[in-house]
């Protein structure tokens, strides 16, 4: 079994790592757009034309999609034995699980569903006084409990039966990719209707020219950010702060080596290597050795009893208005 040493980061307050990357064909990429915003651009004080390429919240969710093995629905190979939660359709087929929603624990078909047994657990274990302060280092073993993935990524429960509604983890692995000096690239055209040009476009028919806006740049840089002080605030074992920075290293590679196809326009590729920008000299283990090593350090963490057992904790979604209907149909049929 490999063995990853994480000795020299002892007495680090983070972790800050940078990628320079470019479109994999071409000069153009299409950025994170948002429907009252558009591209997010924006100009530095000495006049820098920047554009945000990657959004935080985006590249949290794209981390975890990198853990996901698509064609067996579960956890990449090397990732067997992490907790996580699985939601389960009511004819008992998988429907999505924690590390694919954007809310994480906090996913409305995890906590939201009248099936309720995982919230009713959930309310006992983090159970305390409205009016007190959240003790958020005993939050953290219970969310690294049920889902460790949402320990790095952060969950935010803003339910008054939980602490009033504020049960919130911040990041401790982040991540966003932007762009510098850029220039629009003006694009456009149309959707061709073979059958009936000039037919009303409002249903879909007809000729429809539309217009789209890429970038050029003159770089585009990736940051990561792991804050190790956040992880030992939390007085988590040894080992689990070992699992948790190899996860993150881990999550970190696996983004930029497989998870770079933004969208449709927007296709990257490292160029030269990820850098470890502080602390100076630190050098991150390979993704193979990663590979290699995260199924002992996942045992180790299981053995001590840190993880839900089993490790996956399965939620059977069902609407609470089909269940409030079916106690209706019920009370019907009794009282004649």
């Amino acid at each position: 079994m490999t063995h990853l040493d994480f000795s020299a980061l002892a007495d680090e307050s983070r972790v800050l790592m940078q990628a320079e990357l470019r479109p994999l064909q071409g000069e153009r990429f299409q950025p994170t757009g948002f429907p009252d915003l558009g591209a997010a651009r924006y100009v530095l004080a000495d006049g820098t034309d920047m554009l945000t390429v990657e959004s935080a919240q985006s590249v949290a969710n794209r981390m975890e999609a990198a853990c996901w093995d698509e064609e067996t629905q579960d956890l990449r190979h090397c990732l067997q034995g992490l907790p996580y939660i699985k939601v389960l359709n009511p004819a008992g087929e998988m429907l999505t699980a924690s590390v694919l929603e954007a809310h994480r624990i906090n996913s409305p078909y995890i906590l939201e569903s009248g099936d309720t047994t995982f919230l009713d657990r959930l309310q006992r274990e983090t159970a305390g006084d409205g009016n007190s302060a959240v003790n958020f280092a005993s939050l953290a073993k219970v969310i690294l409990k049920y889902d460790v993935n949402t320990l790095l990524h952060g969950v935010f429960i803003a339910k008054r039966a939980f602490a009033g509604g504020r049960l919130r983890l911040t990041r401790a692995l982040s991540g966003f990719i932007e762009a510098r000096n850029v220039r629009p690239a003006e694009l456009g055209g149309v959707k061709n209707d073979r059958v009936n040009f000039s037919g009303d476009t409002k249903q879909g028919f007809g000729n429809v020219p539309y217009h789209r806006t890429e970038f050029v740049a003159e770089t585009i840089s990736a940051y990561f950010n792991l804050d190790l002080s956040m992880l030992r605030g939390y007085g988590l074992d040894p080992e689990v702060r070992d699992l948790l920075v190899a996860l993150s290293f881990y999550k970190v590679l696996r983004f930029l080596d497989r998870g770079l196809r933004l969208r449709s326009a927007c296709d990257l590729e490292v160029k030269g290597e990820l850098k470890v920008t502080r602390p100076a000299g630190f050098m991150l283990p390979s993704l193979k050795s990663l590979e290699e090593a995260l199924p002992g350090l996942i045992k180790a963490c299981a053995d001590k009893g840190v993880f839900a057992a089993p490790a996956i904790t399965t939620v059977a979604f069902t609407s609470k208005k089909a269940g409030k209907a079916e106690a209706a149909e019920s009370d019907d049929s009794d009282a004649s």
